[in-house]
């Protein structure tokens, strides 16, 4: 699946954009955005892959508002002015839809996105980057997605089971499950998210990992199984 917003003033536009997100099966619209301010807030903490973004905007444009994005997802540029489309591009983004568009054009733009997403995964589907920065206490401190083995709910906190030691971090569960790589870890209760790659061993309600048990929800057995084989092959 691809994660998406809109961030579009315009109701008429909004609900063309709603419309054509849910003929799209591999479209899941996350959030509408009347402004690029809103927008930003629910950036901060929630990953999402792609965004549909209008360029004239109140408060703040929306090509100000890619100047402004310090971790830039996909981003499908929508305005009445095709003047627009030479900056639009500058700003690295995949694809610029004037408007009025059809569903046919809009649908050729996510392809873009599609083809650009699995050229980043690389062969096994592993989402860039390869490494991530996360705030331990007033420090901003650099983590490789290899190392990180489990990650363990405490609250609105959460610890961060590493090959070399263990961090407690001021992040729920919930930023670990939209931030991670979907085909690395995965969330096996509502507790836990782990990194596939270091499961030992699989029962019925539970996995290891080197000698610690982590328990297997039956609500997310079908999807753990799907990837863990998937790997295994």
């Amino acid at each position: 699946m691809i994660s998406c917003i809109v961030i579009e003033d315009q109701m008429p536009s909004q609900k063309v954009l709603q419309k054509f997100i849910s003929n799209v099966e591999v479209l899941d619209l996350k959030g509408m955005f009347y402004n690029a301010l809103d927008a930003l807030d629910y950036l901060r903490d929630n990953h999402i892959d792609l965004i549909f973004l209008d360029i004239h905007l109140p408060k703040l444009t929306g090509t100000d508002f890619l100047s402004v994005l310090t971790q830039k997802p996909f981003v499908i540029l929508t305005t009445a002015f095709p003047d627009y489309a030479l900056q639009g591009y500058e700003l690295d983004v995949v694809d610029f839809l004037l408007k009025p568009f059809s569903f046919e054009r809009f649908l050729r733009a996510v392809q873009k996105v599609e083809r650009q997403m699995k050229r980043t995964s690389g062969s096994m589907g592993i989402e860039k980057p390869e490494s991530i920065l996360v705030k331990v206490g007033y420090d901003l401190i650099k983590i490789q997605l290899g190392d990180i083995i489990y990650i363990q709910a405490d609250g609105n906190y959460s610890i961060l089971f590493c090959k070399e030691k263990k961090h407690h971090v001021s992040y729920p569960l919930k930023h670990w499950i939209d931030t991670l790589p979907r085909n690395q870890f995965i969330q096996v209760h509502r507790s836990f998210v782990v990194n596939v790659q270091e499961v030992d061993k699989v029962s019925s309600g539970s996995i290891q990992i080197d000698k610690t048990e982590i328990p297997l929800g039956r609500v997310y057995k079908k999807d753990f199984h799907e990837l863990y084989l998937r790997l295994q092959s």
